[in-house]
């Protein structure tokens, strides 16, 4: 173990934007204004810079028109789709604060949603999967006295709002735009709490245009870039990550589909000729799995980001080598943080980019410290992850005391995770706090057993948790996703696999095998479903 101790910060001779977003898309559209900005593949649809902003400012206008004040809250419920952004842009533009709601809300979360976020105009695709966003609302919009409008995307009532923005508004347009400060909040994000319910994390302009800029800078984008965003834009990573890296080097935002879907995103790529791809692990395999992979032209593909949840050795080296994607980036972050603090450079090797996520942005500091005492540790000593910088949210919304649980007076984010700063900056996350299996006085991290059983040739996916056992505490269990049914994977054959390779409280005492893992929208595995489910204390 160093002596020095696990802090850092990120030097640069880049400085911080002191834009708006509106400000910042202005200048996108002054520089570039026949580059195209926004494809949309399952409908055809396409705008060149200059259209994007005429369209971003007839929403501005309808906004406007319908009594949207600055500050006033302004809900997306809806899937991917170009209505999506042009809400994200308009609201900026008129300083609302635009609510991300989650597609995957039933009822009483939608409520609450509308209810603590105080949302004046709801904007909602019609449905998506089993949900009927319309009748959900109805159920709902009583109990909700602030709510005094609802628009639909695909529904006459879409085109009714836009058609009361008319360029007369020029003037209000310009006089809202010259009251808006960067520090300004524009975005409310709901975090996924696995307990109560989830917490509003307020974003402003700073937090995510930089954050935006700063992950598109460290991947070298330019206005040549054309990326296929398949994660969902309610998340940072698809409205921050994705969108505001893309406008603010002047790319193209390309939309594959409303919802992940493999064969979607990877036809999008060849038609598209995208030069970077995003995804969570569980999307990049669910690519590479395909049967028919090896027919896609991915050759236009040189990068990437890959985050949410680690990504398996062997994944990254077919990505890698099969996607084309050289260059491909990890990256590390909370909705709390705009969401990126972490992330892999261009040139990392192949055991930075999958043992670490990275070293720290520019302009922002991390550190790694004891969770009991907040004391930092030194380097090579596993603590909770701190981060602190302009990506810190402004607080969550309305919920000052829990804010102050999160963030401490000294300005920093406690994250919850558990990580490691190598002598070179790079942080390796161990698990979570709550995640860490105890056995028998053990501690026991899931991802470097997750880490091992990758390698097994019978494993696609695997996840681990700890689940209650009367004698040890805890024990392990194995969640496994088979490559082929037909050939099953038995617990001996496992527990064979790790036999002096693992240390012996480490190796699974159970299995299980799944066809599939609980997700979130945003394709992180729910390990709490895992462990509520299959814990039936062993002897």
């Amino acid at each position: 173990m160093s002596a020095q101790p696990s802090y850092t910060h990120g030097t640069s001779g880049t400085t911080l934007l002191g834009d708006t977003i509106g400000a910042n898309l202005d200048r996108a559209v002054a520089a570039w204004p026949d580059r195209e900005a926004l494809v949309d593949v399952p409908s055809g649809r396409r705008w060149t810079y200059a259209e994007f902003a005429a369209d971003v400012d007839q929403l501005a206008y309808a906004l406007l028109a319908t009594g949207v004040a600055k500050d006033d809250r302004v809900g997306i419920w809806a899937i991917n789709c170009p209505e999506w952004v042009l809400v994200q842009y308009a609201t900026a533009r008129i300083g609302a604060i635009m609510v991300n709601i989650n597609p995957a809300y039933r009822t009483h979360e939608v409520e609450y949603v509308l209810k603590q976020a105080g949302i004046s105009l709801l904007v909602a695709s019609l449905s998506h999967k089993t949900s009927d966003y319309r009748a959900m609302v109805d159920q709902v919009r009583g109990k909700c006295p602030e709510l005094r409008e609802v628009v639909y995307i695909g529904d006459p009532s879409w085109e009714a709002l836009l058609r009361r923005g008319t360029p007369d508004l020029y003037e209000d347009l310009w006089t809202r735009k010259s009251e808006l400060s960067c520090d300004d909040p524009i975005n409310i994000q709901y975090t996924s709490g696995t307990t109560g319910f989830p917490k509003g994390a307020t974003l402003s302009h700073h937090n995510i245009l930089n954050n935006g800029y700063f992950v598109g800078e460290l991947i070298s984008y330019t206005e040549q870039d054309r990326v296929c965003i398949p994660v969902p834009f309610y998340h940072c990573f698809g409205m921050v990550m994705a969108n505001l890296a893309i406008t603010s080097h002047g790319g193209c935002m390309v939309i594959p589909a409303p919802s992940f879907d493999p064969k979607a995103s990877l036809e999008a790529v060849q038609q598209e000729r995208c030069t970077s791809l995003y995804g969570v692990p569980t999307m990049f395999i669910a690519e590479l799995n395909l049967p028919d992979f090896s027919t896609y032209d991915l050759s236009s593909l040189r990068t990437g980001i890959m985050a949410g949840s680690p990504c398996p050795v062997e994944v990254m080296k077919r990505v890698v080598a099969e996607m084309h994607m050289a260059e491909v980036s990890i990256c590390y972050g909370m909705t709390e943080t705009s969401p990126v603090s972490l992330q892999t450079r261009r040139d990392d090797d192949l055991e930075h980019r999958t043992g670490t996520v990275g070293r720290v942005l520019p302009h922002i500091e991390v550190k790694v410290v004891d969770p009991a005492t907040g004391v930092t540790q030194p380097r090579g000593a596993a603590g909770e992850l701190c981060t602190r910088g302009y990506s810190v949210m402004l607080g969550y919304w309305n919920e000052p005391e829990k804010t102050a649980e999160a963030v401490d007076p000294g300005r920093w984010m406690h994250t919850g995770d558990l990580a490691m700063m190598r002598d070179d900056g790079y942080v390796e996350i161990v698990g979570r706090i709550k995640d860490l299996i105890i056995r028998g006085g053990e501690n026991i991290y899931p991802r470097e057993i997750e880490e091992f059983l990758y390698a097994h040739p019978k494993i696609a996916d695997v996840q681990v948790v700890g689940i209650p056992h009367e004698r040890y505490g805890e024990e392990v269990l194995a969640c496994v996703i088979t490559r082929d049914q037909a050939d099953p994977l038995t617990l001996e054959d496992l527990r064979a696999f790790c036999e002096g390779r693992l240390a012996h409280y480490k190796i699974p005492s159970r299995l299980q095998l799944l066809d599939s893992f609980p997700m979130t929208v945003s394709g992180k595995v729910r390990k709490i479903e895992l462990r509520e489910k299959y814990a039936v204390p062993g002897d």
